[in-house]
């Protein structure tokens, strides 16, 4: 079972009621209110706003989940294993969520989970429960026949909740479609070989869309190796001092 370190964040109903959840994280202001992020695992979170609760690529099981309140929002993707996890996603209580995925992840989920999904292709956006989702594109470069991530297949998103622009990136390298992001208040940035970019492609994107504070995660690549996330942070303070970068553990067990 995943060991976590405990606080309370205190997530406001509708009803007026007050539910105390013990969850680990960063806190952050937002216009009116406050988000939490949630490290878990690899490339999954969960960032927890007032009444809102939303996952990023569910996976690990639903022990990773232990403790966390469940999700108003699911965020998918792409259709591999740590990504779509159809096991962790059958493991979960997600009667009441709503599934945000690409058509590749739509046609993989059960029909119970396909009824709560919303499909969304990239370039596209939508308000969904009063957050505003924006799908980016995600692929390797450069672009072949047998990639392991073409291009239109999954998505990387901006969601945005009370003002605050939050980049999710995907397996992806370093495309001009990231290199061009505006105004991202908090993104996290991929970087595992061979499956998506390297420390150096990672900073330098960073550098070009100048992210307020960025996390590197899902940095865990072939053969259970580790990418030097201490690098990439040397790396961007070296060049900009507008980017904070944030290290914390997605793989803690």
């Amino acid at each position: 079972m995943k060991k976590i370190n405990i606080w309370i964040l205190l997530v406001t109903c509708f009803s007026g009621q007050v539910l105390a959840q013990s969850l680990t994280g960063d806190i952050r202001k937002t216009a009116k209110s406050e988000l939490t992020i949630h490290p878990i695992l690899h490339g999954t979170l969960a960032i927890a706003w007032n009444d809102m609760v939303i996952y990023v690529d569910p996976y690990g099981g639903a022990e990773a989940f232990e403790g966390i309140p469940t999700p108003d929002l699911v965020f998918i993707t792409d259709i591999h294993g740590d990504h779509h996890n159809a096991k962790t996603l059958a493991a979960l209580d997600l009667d009441n969520s709503k599934l945000i995925v690409p058509k590749a992840v739509y046609d993989r989920l059960s029909d119970g989970l396909k009824t709560n999904a919303i499909v969304i292709a990239n370039g596209e956006e939508m308000e969904v429960k009063g957050i505003l989702v924006e799908a980016i594109p995600m692929y390797n470069l450069p672009e072949t026949a047998d990639s392991r991530h073409p291009k239109g297949r999954g998505n990387g998103y901006i969601i945005t909740v009370d003002g605050t622009r939050i980049y999710i990136s995907g397996d992806t390298e370093d495309i001009p479609e990231m290199r061009a992001l505006r105004d991202i208040d908090i993104a996290f940035v991929c970087m595992n070989l061979p499956y998506t970019m390297d420390v150096t492609q990672a900073a330098s994107a960073v550098l070009d869309f100048k992210p307020r504070v960025v996390y590197p995660f899902h940095y865990r690549g072939g053969g259970g190796s580790f990418s030097d996330t201490n690098k990439f942070k040397q790396l961007v303070e070296a060049e900009s001092k507008d980017v904070e970068v944030r290290l914390r553990d997605w793989y803690a067990q």
